[in-house]
């Protein structure tokens, strides 16, 4: 079975590496176009991209796949089926046509919830119990299409977006092995079941600004954030000034005016909210490292009584 992939980031590379290690032939991988990262803001490779090169795979990178030249290597390839993981780029319905078998979804929720770009994020962000992997036959909606295979995966307290992310691209890997595996076997194995109308939720892409700490939300929604946005793109706090992101965190009882420094030790920064208060354990300044509330205190001492800017959402 030919298994062309589409797919981008360290989400799509760990499912790409478990396709080849399962012995599946990937004539062609789609990815998006080199872009600048680093201090140098040097061209990069995506993950997906360093992956298929190192396997010896062609790599194609369009900007989009709206024309019938961007689509040229599948419709010249004639696959069975098209594996996308998070690619960031819209599938027009010629492309979803081409493969023989359709294309298949790897999304990182419990579908219908957390359709959209940004379902770890924002199933943190909400206080979810727990989330998923769904594999998905697409269709020309936002992850609307009917679903093939789902699997649970509990959200610990102390989850961070980067935690939870390195499960779930395990539990994607697996699982897409499996889907790709029974479709080998007979076409009609796989059962597509109709996602539900109710319960479908929408996660946006996250956004630098949303980051900024309003210290007047009650402290459980705040640490939710932090954890969200760790590690990208931080929670941001202002003392004096000075911009410090927020990395590790938990709510406390403790009363004060919120965005008040309440307690400044080596355990912990101690910052009152609208309900509750926030007890911080990792801290970063601009240019600096990411530091335990011990070590940052020695080089950026706080102090108690000192006030956070308030910035209302």
């Amino acid at each position: 079975m030919k298994v062309a992939f589409a797919g981008t980031p360290e989400f799509a590379a760990a499912a790409l590496e478990a396709i080849l290690a399962a012995g599946f032939e990937v004539p062609f991988v789609f990815t998006q176009p080199d872009r600048p990262a680093g201090r140098g803001m040097q061209l990069q490779p995506s993950p997906v991209k360093q992956v298929a090169l190192a396997a010896g795979i062609p790599v194609h990178q369009p900007e989009k796949l709206r024309t019938p030249e961007q689509q040229a290597p599948l419709a010249d390839a004639q696959v069975d089926v098209l594996v996308v993981a998070a690619y960031g780029i819209i599938l027009p319905q010629a492309v979803l046509d081409m493969p023989r078998l359709g294309c298949l979804n790897i999304h990182a929720s419990l579908l219908p919830r957390w359709r959209g770009a940004a379902p770890i994020h924002r199933a943190i962000q909400a206080g979810d119990l727990e989330t998923g992997i769904t594999i998905m036959q697409m269709d020309a909606g936002l992850d609307t299409g009917p679903m093939l295979l789902k699997r649970v995966e509990a959200i610990q307290d102390d989850d961070t977006t980067g935690s939870l992310h390195d499960r779930l691209a395990w539990i994607g890997s697996e699982l897409i092995v499996e889907a790709l595996g029974a479709l080998k076997t007979a076409a009609d194995s796989l059962v597509a079941t109709p996602q539900p109308a109710d319960g479908a939720t929408y996660a946006a892409k996250i956004g630098k600004a949303e980051a900024t700490v309003d210290w007047t939300r009650p402290a459980t929604e705040i640490a939710r954030d932090v954890r969200a946005f760790n590690p990208f793109p931080g929670a941001l706090a202002t003392l004096e000034g000075a911009p410090i992101k927020l990395w590790r965190a938990r709510a406390i009882d403790a009363v004060g005016a919120p965005g008040e420094v309440l307690l400044a030790e080596p355990a912990g920064v101690i910052i009152a909210c609208g309900d509750g208060a926030l007890c911080i354990t990792e801290l970063q300044k601009p240019g600096g490292k990411r530091l335990s509330a011990a070590n940052f205190l020695r080089g950026m001492p706080i102090a108690v009584g000192a006030h956070f800017d308030c910035t209302a959402r």
